[in-house]
């Protein structure tokens, strides 16, 4: 059988930046052992599936690892290949997802994406996590994801991991944030997964689920601009609405394709 594939960098007006999602369109739905066999094939952080069902459109997100509840990066990825690939009609898509539906409004090139609050709550750092830290953080907080607070931007950008040591847990579907105010953006992060097979996700947007929340608390805004800064650097433009948030960023489509499966 042979299906479309689009491969799309989220969060970023450039290829090669944000976060690069694989995107599939299907007729129905193929099972979910394929489904992870062909995100495991395309080797990115998240491979998106979906099934137009007329009013909304499933979609579903499989790491090479595992389904997982929620992406934004892999979102905005299927919303891009809707508008400007598929010639989707409306500028609202509604997904039917794991984690409800989520409407993604399309305005001037970028992708506005309603998406649940996950305010964290004050938690304790598994030994394991801490150790494997070169820097230790001065808060801890969970929900999903640990969210784990520093001094500053210089501190996210110089945080490394030892992995033998990171990998003895598994968050299954959660990972670890660190976070901190930003130098030139309200604040900046970075993501990484325990027993994954890509350690840090370049631009995560599932994280600001609960950054978001935080950082509106703590800096007493409504609206902020976020960077995360890995090596492909990802901007996120963000809006704090109570039990929702608003993550808003723009993709480029890097490249179209072909794929078979028996």
């Amino acid at each position: 059988m042979k299906h479309n594939l689009y491969q799309i960098d989220a969060f970023t007006d450039k290829v090669f930046g944000g976060n690069p999602a694989c995107v599939v369109p299907l007729e129905q739905w193929l099972p979910d052992d394929i489904l992870l066999k062909i995100a495991k094939e395309n080797a990115v952080a998240e491979t998106a599936f979906f099934v137009d069902k007329g009013d909304k459109i499933h979609l579903r997100w499989f790491t090479p690892e595992i389904e997982m509840d929620l992406c934004g990066h892999a979102t905005l990825a299927t919303a891009h290949c809707l508008k400007t690939i598929l010639n989707y009609k409306s500028d609202t898509i509604i997904f039917e997802t794991l984690s409800g539906d989520l409407t993604v409004l399309v305005d001037n090139g970028l992708y506005k994406m309603d998406f649940p609050s996950r305010m964290p709550l004050p938690d304790i750092l598994p030994e394991n996590i801490e150790h494997s830290l070169n820097i230790k953080p001065k808060e801890v907080l969970k929900s999903r994801d640990y969210v784990l607070v520093y001094d500053s931007e210089t501190d996210i950008k110089n945080i490394t991991i030892d992995r033998q040591l990171f990998d003895q847990i598994n968050l299954d579907p959660g990972g670890v944030i660190v976070t901190a105010i930003g130098d030139h953006c309200d604040f900046v992060s970075r993501f990484f997964t325990p027993q994954a097979s890509i350690l840090e996700d370049p631009v995560t947007g599932s994280a600001h689920c609960s950054l978001i929340p935080f950082w509106a608390e703590r800096l007493h805004k409504k609206e902020l601009h976020a960077l995360q800064v890995s090596d492909r650097i990802g901007t996120l433009f963000c809006e704090d609405k109570g039990d929702r948030v608003i993550i808003s960023g723009q993709a480029k489509t890097y490249s179209t394709g072909t794929f078979w499966t028996e």
